[in-house]
């Protein structure tokens, strides 16, 4: 499915050069900003590159804008000019969410990666790459995406940097990372951070969907609890939980001596005739699917067999980690190519239909990423700094924005035209 990508007219060249000029407050000169108009028509107009050499010889530049050399001008823009992708962002976020936030969307949690050859663009190492289906050298970013009933688009993104990037301040440094991000972060934990930012600024939404890459942390699903939101992750086949309630006896008080009169006990012990823990694909053995249909699409319907049943996470059992936890959704997915599963904190009386729909909106990260790259140039960035590397997906996800809003406004349109025009009413004056 394509992105909703109108001719470019006159009439939607004009609409190009208002949505451009929205974010003009948020460049440090003028002419950075009538660059950063030049730079989206790139992205929008055909061509199977969207690098800054052919780009610069694709658009014509606008009445009142002169350069004896676009390719260098647009690289200076991109790469060199400071400013602030973020306040770009939060603009964009906030232009696009006046038309499409909702308070049933969904924050949906992804990386995407970017193969490239070398070791000198930010971030890059030789690690498992998405876009390759096997380890390789690529950057990898993390990525929020919002889907609203009415749309879907991305709202922030963010390089992660490996160990071996953090631990050398000669290569951060040339490649031009700033200082707050010269640290060690996990996946989720930038992920977090890209959250909190787009909530802040009054984002609505409350349900929170991630793969198994960040649902296996204990301590990502309950930082996303201590906000207050629902979660449904993916986690692997390897985790155990309990099937019903498991029963701990608890220390009396410090010091209590061991069963086996070893080391005092200081933690919860399962009981001996408490049930023991299961791994998932033994739950999945043993438990009843059911067809589920989450929509119907172009190509008929959409559905699956899945179960969604209530557990009790068991990791860390044997210490005593996991006692006291509430009780989970567990979501089981039957697919071709083996069994997946999901943990929710959704409420006691969700339906399994409604888990399902909500898990399966994941599939519009899939496809905006889909778009950006294929026909947006995300993945077509050519330079190596930091600074570039944000400045170039900031304006892919402004660019994907207009487009947005072009479909919206085309949608309107259409639906004016087949309701005719408004009847007049008894007694109101004809115009002629």
């Amino acid at each position: 499915m394509k992105t909703y990508t109108p001719n470019l007219d006159a009439a939607v060249l004009e609409r190009l050069r208002e949505y451009a000029a929205l974010f003009a407050p948020d460049f440090p000169q003028a002419k950075p900003a009538r660059w950063a108009g030049v730079y989206l028509h790139g992205l929008l107009t055909d061509g199977a590159r969207k690098s800054i050499e052919p780009l610069s010889h694709r658009v014509p530049l606008p009445a009142g804008l002169t350069s004896t050399d676009p390719e260098q001008a647009l690289q200076q823009f991109v790469s060199q000019s400071p400013w602030d992708h973020e306040a770009v962002l939060r603009r964009y976020r906030a232009q696009v969410g006046a038309t499409f936030a909702h308070p049933d969307a969904v924050f949906v949690i992804d990386d995407t990666t970017f193969p490239k050859q070398g070791r000198h663009s930010v971030g890059v190492q030789r690690q498992y790459c998405g876009a390759l289906g096997k380890k390789a050298n690529c950057q990898a970013a993390v990525s929020i995406h919002y889907a609203a009933p009415m749309g879907h688009y991305p709202l922030a993104l963010r390089l992660f940097l490996p160990e071996s990037w953090v631990a050398d301040a000669g290569r951060l440094k040339r490649a031009g990372v700033p200082q707050e991000h010269r640290r060690e972060r996990t996946k989720g934990q930038i992920a977090l951070d890209l959250l909190d930012r787009v909530r802040g600024e009054g984002l609505p939404g409350r349900v929170v969907l991630a793969d198994a890459g960040y649902g296996v942390s204990g301590d990502f699903r309950q930082a996303l609890a201590d906000r207050g939101l629902h979660y449904i992750v993916g986690v692997t086949d390897e985790a155990v939980v309990f099937t019903t309630p498991p029963v701990w006896d608890r220390p009396a008080g410090r010091g209590r001596v061991g069963p086996a009169g070893g080391r005092p006990q200081s933690n919860p012990q399962l009981r001996p005739d408490s049930p023991r823990p299961v791994r998932l694909r033994d739950v999945a053995a043993r438990t009843p699917l059911r067809r589920v249909t989450w929509r119907v699409g172009t190509k008929g319907r959409m559905s699956g067999r899945f179960a969604w049943v209530r557990v009790w996470p068991g990791f860390g059992w044997k210490r005593g980690a996991c006692a006291g936890s509430d009780p989970v959704w567990l979501l089981i997915e039957e697919q071709a190519d083996g069994v997946k599963y999901a943990f929710s904190n959704l409420p006691t009386g969700t339906s399994r239909l409604r888990a399902v729909r909500l898990w399966k909106s994941r599939w519009h990260v899939e496809q905006g990423y889909q778009q950006m790259k294929e026909e947006l140039g995300l993945d077509h960035f050519e330079g190596r700094s930091w600074r570039g590397f944000h400045h170039h997906a900031a304006m892919v996800m402004l660019a994907y924005g207009f487009l947005l809003l072009e479909r919206e406004r085309a949608r309107v349109e259409r639906e004016r035209a087949a309701d005719g025009p408004s009847p007049r009413k008894k007694g109101s004056p004809s115009r002629r």
